[in-house]
């Protein structure tokens, strides 16, 4: 077995409560990794583009409120 099907399986043995559990702190742990790369992705610039797309629809009073 691989490490992805050790981990497959262990969750399949785990209680309810246990899964409840490894749900909450996955959901956690996967939304920390997805902060760390959109931080990252800020910091390179990658996002500057749509960025200023937005302002620019903004000052155009393009947008609409939601």
């Amino acid at each position: 077995m691989n490490n992805l099907e050790d981990i497959e399986q262990a969750v399949r043995q785990l209680s309810p409560e246990e899964l409840a559990a490894f749900r909450d702190w996955f959901a956690e742990f996967d939304a920390e990794v997805w902060d760390r790369q959109f931080e990252a992705d800020v910091a390179a610039g990658k996002l500057d583009a749509l960025a200023e797309k937005a302002l620019k629809h903004l000052r155009e009073g393009s947008c609409t409120d939601l």
